[in-house]
């Protein structure tokens, strides 16, 4: 099932275990939201869903204190009970042994947590965004070239590689070579990240693997990068018309989000590393509201305006 155990979100947000006899590897989260049952604590539980990790505060204990013991174990039975995958008290605010009796019954783990309630809820629903968010893998190159995220496609053999190697020795940064894992982490920003397995390494043709990090340093490499520009690299066709004005922006798509491509022709003696670079400052020039080549085109209908004139 795809998700994220119990262990991992525990290791992750420092929560303490109050129910170590459970087995948290076989709990699994695969809900990015959260919630705060304060409805359900008065017994409302239409449109309660129930796969979210629920989260107690203050508010909801200071709540279940102005009621009668009968009635508050009653409200915690009910909500243990409901196949939540697991519950956390906030602000190292302990629950009671009845409590933690339901969630040993119940199978569901009790965290405990030393942050606010809002922070803790805040943190966990980026980190759960982020792990749970729709993911393909892509083959091609991804660096960090001025802060910008640039994936390089093409087909094998082509020089992404290359590419990027040249990128990292002008200081710039690699996250991944040949499979890009890609993560939809909201409708406007897409995540780069690299395989565990192929993470920090680069094969060069006729070389073989290079260790970026060790050959380079730790401050070649990245672990992770929005991808804001798209490369992609192809053989020269002398019949084809490319575009050398880019007045307007083209597009590809990865899981619904557009990112701004560019097709690059490959000759030799084309210096692969200057152009992805100019490549990358064009597209913070355009976010930062200055088109060059929008420039170039009044300046052009100015001057035949004058002409005319």
């Amino acid at each position: 099932m795809y998700g994220v155990t119990i262990t991992e979100l525990i290791d992750k947000m420092d929560f303490k275990n109050l129910t170590p006899e459970l087995d948290t590897d076989k709990i699994v989260v695969s809900h990015p939201d959260v919630n705060r049952p304060a409805l359900q604590l008065t017994g409302f539980y239409d449109h309660f869903d129930n796969e979210r990790v629920q989260f107690l505060g203050n508010v909801e204990l200071a709540y279940l204190s102005s009621l009668a013991r009968e009635r508050r174990i009653a409200m915690y039975d009910k909500l243990i009970s409901s196949k939540i995958p697991c519950i956390v008290f906030c602000r190292n605010l302990l629950p009671e042994t009845e409590v933690l009796e339901f969630c040993g019954h119940y199978g569901v783990p009790c965290l405990l947590s030393q942050k606010t309630t809002s922070d803790c809820i805040a943190e966990c629903i980026r980190w759960l965004k982020a792990k749970l968010a729709p993911c393909i893998s892509v083959h091609g190159v991804l660096v960090d070239v001025f802060g910008e995220g640039v994936l390089i496609m093409g087909e094998s053999g082509i020089g992404k590689s290359e590419a990027a190697l040249e990128l990292i020795k002008r200081g710039h940064r690699l996250v991944s070579d040949d499979v890009v894992e890609i993560r939809k982490v909201s409708d406007a920003t897409l995540v780069g990240s690299a395989p565990d397995i192929t993470r920090y390494f680069i094969e060069l043709r006729g070389i073989g693997i290079v260790d970026v990090k060790t050959l380079f340093g730790v401050e070649s490499v990245k672990d992770t990068q929005s991808i804001d520009i798209v490369i992609k690299l192809e053989e020269w066709d002398k019949e084809r018309e490319y575009d050398r004005l880019g007045l307007e922006d083209r597009y590809t798509d990865f899981l619904g989000n557009k990112v701004v491509c560019h097709n690059i022709p490959i000759r030799p003696g084309r210096n692969l590393a200057i152009i992805v670079e100019s490549a990358a400052v064009n597209y913070r020039q355009k976010k930062m509201g200055y088109n060059a080549a929008r420039e170039l085109y009044n300046r052009v209908q100015d001057n035949i305006s004058r002409k005319v004139d």
